[in-house]
C-alpha cells in the first residue's frame, strides 16, 4: 500500500513512516492480537451514572472522546459503558494504540483487521495511490457489507499518534464512519483536529478527567469493605480524597496494599503508588522536565511566567505548567484563576521529598517576582519559605495595607513570630495592621490588647482607623447594634483611607443585613463596591461581590446569588498575574451554600474540595463555614457518625488557630444540637441550647452564619415537638416572630412555616396543614429552596406524604418526592375543589367506620348535616359510596 502525498511528505519527522511499508510486513493475525478489550476488576466501583453517559453516546455514528491523564480509568469507564449499553463483546473491536501506529500503512492495516475488511479487498486497496483513498474504501466496503449489526471501534491510547498523516486518516475515519458503528476515542491529551462539524450534527460527547475522579462519596463507598473493618477511619478516607482528588488508580492500588499488606503506609509511600506514579506518570519525562516538576510542586500554584523567571535555578531544561498540561500529566489549570496551575496534590507531595537543591534561592527569587509586581502577599508567602528576615521586614514595611487587603492570615501571623519586637513597638501603623490581622484571624482579644496598648497620641492620630478596626470586631463578635455605630463614627471622622473605608462599608452592609434593613445594607454594599472599583483591586471587588451575594442570600433570592457570585468568579479569569485570595475564597464558599440551599450536594462536594484546602492554606477563617456544609451534608445523608467527626475537625481547627470562642462556639454547638436531635438524643440537645442561651439573649448575630439566631429559636421548637409539648412549641414559634417582626430572614421564614404547619396538622388536622406545605413548597421553588425541607425532614415525613399528592407537578416537587422517598410512587392529580377542614373531620370519621348517627354524636351536629357533607366529599372525591371515599382519599393523602 505505498502512498504519496505531498503535504505529508513535506513532514521530515514521518517521511519514512509515511513512505510506505513492503507487502508481507503486516501480517494480519499478528494484528489481531492487539484487538483485546481490557477487562474489568471484579471489585471495580459500579458507577451507573457515567457508564450510562458512555452507553449514551453510543449512538449510530456517535463520537466519543475521553481524555485524562494516566490512571482516570478511561478504559474501564468505557468498557462498563459499552456492557450497560448491551452491545456483544464480539462486536466491540477495541485497538491499542502505540507509537509504532504512526505510520500510515501500519494505522490502515490495524483498521483492515478491526473492521473485518475481507482479504480479498487488499489486491484493490494496494492499487490504491493514496492514503485517503485507501480509507476511502474501506469505508465503502463497510457500508455495503450485507450484515448492519451494531459495531464499536475503540481507539485505546490516541494519544500516541502524533504523525499529521495518521492524525488526518482519523478525522477521515470519524466523519465517514457507517451509520451501524460508533466510535470511541481514549487519550491522555487533547484531540489533535477540530471537533465542532461533528458536535453541529449532534455526533460528538466528550468526557474528561472531571467525570472520571471519584467524588467523596463514591471515595467511602470504594472504601466501604474497608471502613466496616475499621482498618481505615472516615477521617482518614477524608484526607486520602482531598491528597487524591478522587484519582481513581492511585485508591484502588492504596486499596490493595492495605487488603494485602500488614505493613501501612501513607498513600504516597505506597508502593504500587510509587511505581505507578515513577513509572507510569512520569517515566516518559527527562531528567531535566522531571526537576521542572519538582520546582512548580514546591510553588504550589504556578505560572508560566513564574516559571520562566525561575529557569536559571531549574538546571536541565524546562517544562511549562501549561505544556505539562497539555502532555496529559495530572496537572489543572486552576479555575477561575487566571492562566495559574497545580499538580495534583498526590503527586505534588511525591514530588517534593526530598527537597530539590537550591530550595531557598527559588523561593527568594519567587518573592522577588511578586514583589516586583506589587504582589504583597505572594511575595511574603513565598519570603517567608525562604527564611530571609529582611526581606520579610521590608515587604511588612512596604506593603502593609496591600498585604491587609490580601488578607492572607497565615503568612502574616507567620510573619509575626518573624518580627523583631521593638520593631512592633515603634510602629503605631504597624501595630494596628496586626490587629487587624488578628481580628481577621478571629483573635478578637489579642487585637483589642494591641490596640489599647497604643500610646494616647497615637490613638488620637489613627482615630478613625481604630474605630473602623473596632467595628470590625464588634461585628465578629456577631454585636450587630454596636458595630454599626461604631462604623458609622469610622466613616463620620473623614481620615479613612479607601482600603479603611471599603472594609467599613461591608462592615455596615453585614450589619444592616443581620438586622433585616436590606435596601439600606445595599446602599453600603454599593459603596464599597465604588470603592474597589476605584482602588482597582481584583481581590477587593471579589470581596463587594461577596458581600452583595450575602445580601440576596439573607433575602432569599439563591438564584441572584448564584449569579452574582458565578460572575465574581467569572472577572478573576481576567486577572492573569497572580493565584486567587480570600476574596476569590469567599466566593466559592458561598457558592457552596447556594447550591447546598438547593440541594446540589455533587456540585457542592466537588467546588468544597478546592475552596475548603485554600481556606486552610491561607487560615481564612470562612474554612468554619466550609466544614459546617460539610456536617449539613453528611447529616442530611444520615452518616451523623462523620457529621460528628467534621465537628470535632472544626473544633480543633479552631483551637489549633486560637480563635475566640465567641466567634466558633455557637456554630458547633448548634451543630451538635442538629445532629443529637436527629439521633433522638433530647436531653443533649437540651443542654447544648441552654449553652447557647447567653448568646441568644445577647442577641449575636455570628458575621458568617446570618441566619443562626432564627434557626436556633427553630431547634428549640423541634425539640419541644420531640418531647410533645407542643403548647410551649407553639409560644416559642410566636415570641420569635414577634421578636423578627418585618425583618425576618426568608429561609428563617420557611423553617418557621414548616413547624407552624406541623402544630397545625396537631390541631385542626392534615388539611389545613397540607395547605401550608403547599404555600411554602410554591414560595420555595422559585429558587429551589429546599434546605429547609431537608433541615425538617424528620418531623415532615409524615405530613409531607399526605401533601404530595396534592402538589402540582413540577421538578421541586420532584426534588422533594426523591428527599422524603416518596419520588417513585404515582400519585394521582390534585382535587379540582380541596376538601373543607369539617369535610376533613367528618371523612376522618367515616374512615374510622363511624356510622352517620354516630359522627352526628360526635360532633354535636344533625344527621342531616352529616349526610350533606358525606355527599360534598363524595363529590369532590368522584366516588359514590363511602368505601370509595375511604380508598381514594387514602391515595390522595388525607388520611
Amino acid at each position: 500500500m505505498k502512498s504519496f502525498n505531498d503535504g505529508y511528505a513535506a513532514n521530515d519527522e514521518f517521511q519514512s513512516a509515511n513512505s510506505g511499508l513492503q507487502r508481507g510486513e503486516l501480517v494480519r493475525d499478528l494484528l489481531r492480537q492487539r484487538l483485546q478489550a481490557p477487562v474489568v476488576p471484579a471489585h471495580s466501583l459500579a458507577r451507573p451514572n457515567l457508564a450510562a453517559l458512555v452507553s449514551d453516546a453510543l449512538t449510530s455514528r456517535g463520537v466519543l472522546f475521553v481524555d485524562a491523564p494516566c490512571g482516570y480509568g478511561k478504559s474501564h469507564t468505557v468498557a462498563m459503558g459499552i456492557q450497560a449499553a448491551g452491545i456483544p463483546e464480539e462486536n466491540v473491536r477495541w485497538l491499542q494504540l502505540n507509537s509504532q501506529d504512526n505510520a500510515p500503512t501500519r494505522f490502515l492495516g490495524l483498521l483492515s483487521v478491526a473492521l473485518d475488511i475481507p482479504e480479498s479487498c487488499e489486491s484493490g486497496l494496494q492499487g490504491s495511490t493514496t492514503f485517503p483513498d485507501v480509507l476511502a474504501l474501506m469505508l465503502l466496503a463497510l457500508k455495503k457489507a450485507p450484515e448492519q449489526k451494531r459495531f464499536v471501534l475503540v481507539l485505546d491510547g490516541l494519544h500516541q499518534i502524533t504523525n499529521p498523516a495518521v492524525i488526518a486518516l482519523l478525522q477521515q475515519l470519524v466523519a465517514d464512519i457507517p451509520s451501524n458503528y460508533s466510535v470511541v476515542m481514549l487519550s491522555r491529551q487533547a484531540l489533535p483536529y477540530e471537533t465542532h462539524p461533528l458536535e453541529l450534527e449532534n455526533r460528538f460527547t466528550r468526557i474528561g478527567a472531571e467525570k472520571l475522579e471519584f467524588s467523596r462519596s463514591e471515595t467511602f463507598e470504594f472504601f466501604k469493605e474497608i471502613l466496616s473493618d475499621q482498618q481505615l477511619t472516615s477521617v482518614a478516607i477524608d484526607h486520602l480524597y482531598d491528597l487524591t482528588e478522587g484519582w481513581p488508580t492511585p485508591l484502588a492500588l492504596y486499596r490493595r496494599d492495605i487488603l494485602h499488606s500488614s505493613e501501612r503506609h501513607s498513600v504516597s509511600e505506597t508502593p504500587g503508588v510509587e511505581r505507578f506514579l515513577k513509572e507510569s506518570v512520569l517515566g516518559s519525562l527527562s531528567h531535566g522536565q522531571l526537576r521542572s516538576l519538582r520546582a512548580i510542586s514546591e510553588l504550589g500554584l504556578c505560572s508560566d511566567e513564574l516559571l520562566l523567571a525561575l529557569e536559571p535555578l531549574i538546571p536541565g531544561g524546562l517544562l511549562l505548567p501549561s505544556e505539562a498540561c497539555e502532555r496529559g500529566l495530572p496537572v489543572k489549570i486552576m479555575s477561575g484563576w487566571g492562566r495559574w496551575y497545580r499538580i495534583n496534590p498526590l503527586l505534588m507531595e511525591w514530588l517534593k521529598a526530598p527537597v530539590m537543591a537550591g530550595y531557598t534561592d527559588r523561593m527568594l527569587a519567587a518573592s522577588q517576582w511578586f514583589s516586583s509586581r506589587n504582589q504583597f502577599p505572594e511575595a511574603l508567602k513565598y519570603s517567608l519559605l525562604a527564611g530571609d528576615v529582611e526581606e520579610i521586614i521590608r515587604i511588612a514595611s512596604e506593603g502593609s495595607e496591600a498585604l491587609l487587603l490580601g488578607q492572607d492570615t497565615a503568612s502574616l501571623l507567620r510573619l509575626r513570630k518573624s518580627l523583631p519586637a521593638p520593631l512592633l513597638e515603634r510602629s503605631a501603623r504597624l501595630r494596628i495592621v496586626y490587629s487587624w490581622v488578628h481580628a481577621i484571624g478571629g483573635q478578637f482579644r489579642q487585637a483589642r490588647s494591641l490596640l489599647d496598648g497604643m500610646e494616647a497620641q497615637s490613638s488620637q492620630e489613627y482615630e478613625a482607623r481604630i474605630c473602623a478596626l473596632r467595628a470590625f470586631i464588634l461585628r465578629g463578635e456577631g454585636q450587630v447594634a454596636p458595630a454599626l455605630e461604631m462604623a458609622d463614627r469610622a466613616l463620620s471622622g473623614g481620615e479613612l483611607s479607601p482600603q479603611g473605608q471599603l472594609v467599613t462599608q461591608m462592615v455596615r452592609a453585614s450589619a444592616l443585613c443581620a438586622s433585616g434593613r436590606f435596601p439600606e445594607a445595599r446602599e453600603a454594599n454599593r459603596a464599597a463596591s465604588r470603592l474597589a472599583r476605584e482602588a482597582g483591586d481584583p481581590g477587593s471587588e471579589a470581596l463587594s461581590v461577596y458581600a452583595h451575594a450575602r445580601i440576596e442570600l439573607g433575602k432569599g433570592a439563591l438564584k441572584h446569588a448564584e449569579q452574582l457570585l458565578r460572575t465574581g468568579l467569572d472577572t478573576v479569569i481576567q486577572e492573569q498575574a497572580r493565584p486567587a485570595r480570600i476574596g476569590e475564597t469567599r466566593l466559592q464558599l458561598n457558592l457552596v451554600l447556594v447550591l447546598w440551599h438547593q440541594g446540589r450536594d455533587a456540585e457542592a462536594d466537588r467546588l468544597l474540595v478546592t475552596c475548603g484546602r485554600h481556606a486552610e492554606q491561607s487560615r481564612d477563617l470562612g474554612l468554619l463555614l466550609a466544614m459546617a456544609i460539610r456536617v449539613l451534608m453528611c447529616r442530611s445523608q444520615d452518616r451523623l457518625e462523620d457529621a460528628f467527626v467534621w465537628i470535632g475537625r472544626a473544633e480543633r481547627t479552631m483551637h489549633a488557630w486560637h480563635v475566640d470562642e465567641s466567634l466558633y462556639v455557637p456554630v458547633l454547638e448548634a451543630l451538635k444540637a442538629s445532629c443529637w436531635l436527629a439521633q433522638n438524643q433530647l436531653d443533649s440537645v437540651a443542654q447544648a441550647l441552654a449553652r447557647l442561651q447567653p448568646y441568644r439573649d445577647a442577641g449575636c448575630v455570628p458575621e458568617l452564619f446570618p441566619m443562626m439566631p432564627g434557626l436556633l429559636d427553630c431547634l428549640q421548637v423541634r425539640l419541644d415537638l420531640a418531647r410533645g409539648e407542643t403548647v410551649r412549641a407553639r409560644e416559642t414559634l410566636a415570641s420569635t416572630r414577634k421578636r423578627y417582626e418585618e425583618a425576618i430572614p426568608w429561609g428563617v421564614d420557611l423553617h418557621m412555616r414548616l413547624l407552624e404547619a406541623i402544630l397545625i396538622n396537631e390541631d385542626k388536622g392534615p388539611a389545613a396543614a397540607q395547605k401550608i406545605i403547599a404555600n411554602v413548597v410554591s414560595e420555595a421553588e422559585k429558587e429551589h429552596f429546599i434546605s429547609p425541607f431537608a433541615e425538617l425532614k424528620l418531623e415532615l415525613s409524615e405530613l409531607m406524604a399526605k401533601a404530595y399528592g396534592q402538589l402540582p407537578s413540577s421538578p421541586f416537587r420532584d426534588a422533594l418526592g426523591r428527599l422524603f422517598g416518596i419520588s417513585g410512587i404515582e400519585l394521582p392529580a390534585s382535587l379540582a375543589e380541596p376538601i373543607s377542614d369539617r369535610e376533613q373531620v367528618v371523612l376522618e370519621l367515616i374512615a374510622k367506620g363511624l356510622s352517620n348517627q354516630e359522627i352526628a354524636d360526635k360532633l354535636h351536629i344533625s344527621l342531616h348535616t352529616v349526610k350533606t357533607h358525606a355527599r360534598r366529599i363524595n363529590a369532590k372525591l368522584e366516588v359514590r359510596s363511602r368505601t370509595q371515599a375511604t380508598v381514594r382519599a387514602r391515595e390522595l393523602g388525607l388520611l
